[in-house]
């Protein structure tokens, strides 16, 4: 989902989630869509997925867009070295919620 198309999406749509995303051990984050019906949109630029270094770049981003709360989420991967599968699209439960 472009910026633009999410600009668009925030304004006709009032249920859905932000999540922005980080892996261990990266300096990255992503901003992940969900809407009411599961599906998930990463925030891209040129058909790319954006990539941002600091969590400021990301309240800035969603802050033009409309968007003032969202959840931080950290995926582990500690699960797949010692063989539990990985949960990465499961039900969030640990999930820290952002207000900018």
């Amino acid at each position: 989902m472009d910026i633009h198309h999410l600009k668009a999406y925030v304004a006709s749509h009032d249920n859905f989630e932000i999540r922005v995303i980080t892996h261990s051990g990266s300096r990255f984050y992503q901003v992940e869509v969900e809407d009411l019906e599961g599906k998930r949109d990463l925030l891209t630029r040129v058909g790319k997925p954006m990539l941002f270094r600091a969590l400021d770049d990301v309240y800035l981003e969603l802050k033009r867009a409309g968007i003032h709360r969202a959840y931080l989420v950290q995926h582990v991967p500690q699960d797949e070295v010692i063989g539990r599968d990985a949960h990465y699209h499961d039900p969030l439960t640990s999930r820290v919620p952002l207000a900018f």
